[in-house]
Parts: C-alpha cells; sequence; structure tokens
C-alpha cells in the first residue's frame, strides 16, 4: 500500500488543490479516470459558450433590419465552427495535466474506496490521512443509446445534423437549442411543464419566454414517452398536456434534464462516509463529509451545480489545508447566467422565493430604455428586477434579461459582497449614457419604496 499526505480523486477544478499541496511539501496523488480538466472545459460551460458566441454574431446579421440595415448570411462554415471547437476541447486536457507539478503522482483509472481511508485504483491500493474527493456530476441515463447529452455532444465528430429536438427546458437546454437554431439547424425544444428556466423569478421567465419563442419552436407541456432510431434518425412518442401522443421526427436528440452525483462507482458503502437519498455526498461547512479528513467539493456534493461554485469551494478548501484559515465555507450571494438569447444575470432569491419564506421586501422592475447606449440596441424587453428588505435596504436579489447581462450583475454583486445596501447603487455616480445606467435606475425605482 502506498502512503500518501493528500489524495485528490477528480482532476477538474480539484487540480489546484494538488498545485497547493504539493507547494506545500505534501506527498500527494490525484486520480482521474477521463480527461483532465473536467466536465467544465471538455464537456460542459467552455465548449458550449464557445459556440454561443457564433449564435451570437448571426443573430445580429438576422436581426440587422431593427437597425434600419439590410444584411445577409451567405455561408455559416459549421464544420469550421466545430473544428475549431473540437480543436480546443481536445487540447484542454493536456495542457490541464501538464500544468501539474512533477512532485505529484497522477493516477489515471477509476478509484474506488476499500476502507474510509483507503483507495483503490488499478488494482493498487493508496492512502492518505486527508483524502479530497471531486467527482463531479453527470447527465441523467438517456432515454436511448444515441441520444446525445452535453457530456456526449463534445467533442462533435459525427456530421452536424439537419434537424435537431432537445429534451429540457433548463438552462443547457435553451443555451444548446439557441446555437443550433441560429447556425440553420430546424431545433424544437420540449419542455415538460408550461414555462422555460423554472428557476428564474417570473417575471424574467415570462419575458424570456416570450422571446426565446420567437426564435426556437418550442412544445409546451410535453414529455418524451419513447424513442427509436434508425439510419435516418430519430422517432419520438411524444405526450401532450391533453393527453394525446404525438409522433415526431428528427435526426439527432439531445437530453438536457438534469445531471446526477458520480458517486456510485466510488463505493462509497466501504466507508462512513453519509451521502443524501439523490447519491450526493453530505458535508459540513468545512467541506468535510462525515468521515473526519475526507472532504467533498464540487457538484458531487454540492446543491449549486455551477462551475464558479467549485472554484469558491476549492479555493477555501486550499486555504483550510495548507494556510491555516478556521472559519466554515459562507455561499452569501450565488450568482448564476443563462447564455441564451435573451441572456439573463441573475442574484439572490426570486420573489416567489421571498413570499415562500415570508420575506418582507419591495421590488421595482425598470425597462432599460433609461440608457441611450442600451436603447441603442432596439431591444424592448430589457428588464432590471431588484428585490429589497425595506427596513435594512440590503439586496434580496437582482434579476436581468437582456444582452450581457452576465456581465452587468457584476456591479451588482460587488457591492452585495462589500456592504450590501440598495443605496450605493442608487447614489453612486454613473458613467452616462453606459448600459450600467439600467442598475442605476432600477435602483432608484425601488429606493422610492424604502421605509
Amino acid at each position: 500500500m502506498t502512503k500518501f499526505d493528500v489524495i485528490i480523486i477528480g482532476a477538474g477544478r480539484a487540480t489546484n488543490l494538488a498545485r497547493s499541496a504539493a507547494a506545500k511539501g505534501k506527498k500527494v496523488a490525484i486520480i482521474e479516470k477521463s480527461a483532465f480538466g473536467g466536465t467544465c472545459p471538455n464537456r460542459g460551460c467552455i465548449p458550449s459558450k464557445l459556440l454561443i458566441g457564433h449564435a451570437h454574431v448571426i443573430r445580429s446579421i438576422k436581426e440587422s433590419q431593427r437597425h434600419f440595415i439590410s444584411a445577409k448570411i451567405e455561408n455559416i462554415d459549421t464544420q469550421k465552427i466545430f473544428d475549431t471547437n473540437n480543436q480546443f476541447v481536445n487540447s484542454i486536457g493536456g495542457i490541464v495535466e501538464n500544468g501539474i507539478p512533477d512532485e505529484v503522482t497522477i493516477y489515471k483509472g477509476e478509484a474506488s474506496f476499500v476502507a474510509d481511508k483507503v483507495v483503490t485504483v488499478n488494482n493498487e491500493q493508496l492512502t492518505a490521512e486527508t483524502i479530497i474527493i471531486a467527482t463531479g456530476a453527470r447527465p441523467r441515463k438517456t432515454i436511448h443509446e444515441k441520444v446525445w447529452t452535453s457530456d456526449t455532444l463534445f467533442p462533435l465528430h459525427e456530421p452536424l445534423p439537419k434537424s435537431i429536438t432537445i429534451v429540457g427546458g433548463g438552462f443547457i437546454g435553451v443555451e444548446l437549442a439557441n446555437f443550433f437554431d441560429a447556425i440553420g439547424v430546424k431545433t424544437v425544444l420540449i419542455a415538460r411543464g408550461a414555462e422555460l428556466l423554472k428557476q428564474e423569478d417570473k417575471d424574467i421567465q415570462a419575458i424570456f419566454k416570450e422571446e426565446f419563442s420567437k426564435n426556437v419552436e418550442v412544445l409546451f407541456n410535453t414529455e418524451v414517452k419513447k424513442a427509436t432510431h434508425n439510419e435516418k434518425g430519430f422517432t419520438l412518442i411524444l405526450k401532450n398536456e391533453k393527453g394525446e401522443e404525438i409522433t415526431h421526427e428528427t435526426e439527432a436528440v439531445i437530453e438536457a434534464t438534469g445531471r446526477i452525483p458520480n458517486t456510485e462507482d466510488l463505493k462509497l458503502e466501504n466507508t462512513k462516509i453519509n451521502v443524501t437519498n439523490r447519491g450526493y455526498i453530505e458535508k459540513n461547512e468545512f467541506c468535510e463529509t462525515s468521515v473526519k479528513g475526507i472532504y467533498a467539493v464540487g457538484d458531487v456534493a454540492s446543491k449549486y451545480a455551477l462551475q464558479h461554485i467549485a472554484s469558491h469551494e476549492v479555493v477555501y478548501l486550499g486555504k483550510l489545508l495548507f494556510d491555516n484559515h478556521s472559519e466554515p465555507l459562507q455561499y452569501p450571494y450565488v450568482p448564476h447566467a443563462v447564455f441564451s438569447d435573451p441572456e439573463i444575470g441573475s442574484v439572490g432569491i426570486t420573489e416567489e422565493e421571498a413570499k415562500a419564506q415570508n420575506i418582507e421586501y419591495v421590488t421595482a422592475i425598470t425597462p432599460w430604455s433609461n440608457s441611450a447606449k442600451a436603447r441603442s440596441t432596439r431591444l424592448e424587453y430589457p428588464r432590471t428586477k431588484f428585490i429589497v428588505d425595506p427596513n435594512s435596504h440590503k439586496i434580496l436579489g437582482c434579476h436581468l434579461i437582456g444582452p450581457e447581462s452576465s456581465t452587468i450583475i457584476h456591479q451588482v454583486l460587488a457591492v452585495m459582497h462589500i456592504d450590501n445596501d440598495i443605496k450605493h447603487l442608487g447614489n453612486m455616480m454613473h458613467i452616462h449614457p453606459a448600459v450600467n445606467e439600467v442598475i442605476l435606475a432600477g435602483a432608484r425605482a425601488v429606493m422610492k419604496k424604502l421605509k
């Protein structure tokens, strides 16, 4: 049995912990069964957002008439788009692996527990007093083996289909649907409920649904009951809200209906590590599992399936283990974005959550037309919504829908983290007529309702 000071299972964001531990003179092992770098750069947010950049340009050209400009697209080189994306995806694992210090021992294989502090990989047993589990999550099992998921879509080596059906009305589904529709693939999105992006504030949901549906065909209140495949593609049997069965033909299908934690192959039953009924590892406010010295970070143990949460936890754990940090981990304000068309940026609670938690609040939703720079987009739908505590003046939530919302939201985030008071945003000087004046207008609108 080989003894280490630190064993890390999963070479995504947790590779930073391997570097930190090695820098402190620790004997470190890192185990990875797939591509180094994890889901985000190989199969998730990075390749998908690179594709969305193309969609943004295409939509700008298609919608140029809004600016009294006649323009047309003569050709979309989809092969070049995917070749470029694939080239990046294929390189990222090597870049991450090469960045791991020579002092770190790399094991390429599947890790499983023999006991609390004993791990086996490639028929070799390893032990350490500190073990970090960072195995992430994966898409749920698909209805048919030839259905793609966000994990199996990248890198795309198959010919681009002429038609595609995407199952799932969450952020992965709407982002991929926006891209495929923009590049000219006949795209249909199937949503199980009556809305898209059910985690968003209802006002934002309604705007998104209206605008998104102008480009992408969406079948609401629809389920996939059966899928068959032949050389021409898929035949889906759908069931709508009336209980009617509909036959739907499509060349390709992507399922984006949620993810599950990668825990079952770890053989946690050989340990005293507790997991939830959904398979997530339970951890305390120090990212420590029910076994002292074994920690879990990222999607395998988090209610937030967000890369920046995994990064936040990795940074924290590095300080806790190697820099004598002793404070519990905090998640004060967790932001997220939806990189579709429209784009959404959000932080904090929705108005519906405020009502459900019986929280006193005031709210205001304001158009972006107050900003000349925002008005220059000639879009009428963009909005800012604030939810504020009328007594403390703390921002409870902020929700944006409009171009570059994922960037603009950071102005609100900064104030929330430093000194959460809406009056800072309403009283600070904003460059005129920058787009960020949409925050100023929203803040001043809600300030009028404060006690």
